[in-house]
């Protein structure tokens, strides 16, 4: 019995680390990729050679390794969905894939991951393709170091870039993301990694997590897309040392945090949005050590939220450093660095020795009358700003950082 398993054990190490390589090109033998997959055995790898195939939906239900020589062109023929992942430790790297099909029932993606576990796709070019890269039901896959392109004008004719649906343990790392619909789209997906990826000029967002629980994303930049990034109805996400940056419009924001709890916000840079963050029903967040600069607002806070705690952060050249819609305040602001801070500091410990009240009478005026922003750098709105710094009456009495900062926090 021994023998047997060790006769087995030493089968599979051969099979596994001698598998054949199959070549694939104008001027090899076989010359077409579906041929290559046909009678490619487990564990093969199919090394294509540079040209255009045209090949419709070519579909991969055994493990196997794909790599491209001068990237290779998949061409969909804005039919097809071009690849089709159906087995496990599948390997996409090196090639061009364009113009996938289009449809509203079927969610074509240039590649599209079934139900499969430790798959990865790498080092890929995808440009006019539906959706992108779309992992449903996946595990322990790996989407990296792809560039990902869209032309679509309007979010009904678009897909996301990389799409991740009920999965779990993803690395999404190292991607370029631009003109989808959302860039990186996550629903339903736990325990994921999300990393140095640049996000632009996309339809909606740039990342959209939707009931998203244990996650991370870290490092990464989003740059001029209908909105940065929006984090809703999901707990227990971590967003470090982001870029959030040149989100513009009527509802823009960096970031949106909409019915999300027990999370951090740390080293984050959030420049020249509408708004930096945004909460609603947001409770238990730590924010920390970010930099808000050249915001419309640095940050709006609804009287839904509670329990956010921001600290040592610093705000810089923001038009309103905080909005909100009401005098509940169940959040602590302690610490901060404000540049519009008229303190002072006579016993020198770097702590001014008075608060500093972040939400001003006039841009409760312009929460409440957004066509009031028209007398902005007025003589009546300044006037109104020093009355109520010196008389508070009506802004939140209770939204105030008692330990502002006289120096930046970090």
């Amino acid at each position: 019995m021994k023998k047997a398993i060790l006769i087995l054990m030493a089968l599979i190490f051969w099979i596994e680390n001698f598998a054949n390589i199959i070549y694939v090109g104008p001027l090899q033998k076989i010359k077409s990729i579906r041929s290559a997959i046909h009678i490619a055995n487990k564990g093969d790898t199919i090394l294509v050679s540079s040209g255009t195939y045209k090949e419709g939906n070519l579909i991969i239900s055994k493990q196997l390794t794909l790599i491209g020589k001068k990237y290779p062109i998949l061409d969909g023929q804005n039919k097809f969905e071009v690849i089709s992942i159906k087995a496990n430790k599948v390997v996409i790297d090196g090639f061009k894939i364009y113009h996938s099909g289009t449809s509203n029932l079927d969610d074509y993606a240039g590649i599209k991951i079934y139900d499969s576990r430790e798959v990865v796709i790498q080092n890929n070019i995808l440009d006019d393709t539906y959706f992108g890269i779309y992992l449903q039901y996946a595990k322990n896959c790996v989407v990296k170091n792809n560039q990902l392109k869209a032309y679509n004008k309007g979010e009904q004719q678009s897909g996301n870039g990389v799409h991740c649906w009920k999965s779990d343990s993803l690395h999404i790392i190292g991607n370029t993301i631009d003109g989808h619909r959302d860039g990186i789209y996550f629903e339903f997906v736990t325990n994921s990694l999300i990393k140095a990826n640049t996000t632009t000029h996309n339809i909606r967002y740039g990342l959209h997590f939707m009931f998203s629980n244990n996650d991370t994303y870290q490092s990464n930049s989003f740059i001029a897309n209908g909105a940065g990034v929006a984090v809703m109805y999901s707990n227990k996400v971590s967003m470090l040392a982001n870029n959030f940056k040149e989100n513009w419009g009527d509802a823009a924001y960096g970031l949106l945090l909409k019915e999300i709890s027990d999370s951090y916000i740390v080293g984050n840079v959030f420049e020249k949005n509408t708004s930096g963050i945004y909460l609603e029903g947001a409770s238990r967040i730590q924010m920390n050590h970010n930099i808000f600069k050249n915001n419309g607002w640095a940050m709006k806070i609804q009287a839904s939220c509670m329990d956010i705690n921001v600290a040592q952060n610093n705000f810089e050249g923001n038009t309103f450093d905080i909005g909100t819609n009401g005098s509940l305040v169940l959040n602590t602001f302690n610490k901060n660095y404000w540049d519009k801070y008229e303190g002072y500091d006579l016993n020198r410990d770097k702590i001014g020795d008075i608060p500093y009240r972040p939400v001003s009478l006039y841009s409760m005026i312009v929460e409440q009358n957004p066509p009031a922003m028209m007398l902005f750098r007025s003589f009546i709105t300044s006037l109104l700003d020093k009355t109520e710094k010196l008389i508070p009456s009506l802004t939140p009495e209770n939204l105030k950082d008692n330990t502002p900062l006289m120096r930046k926090a970090f």
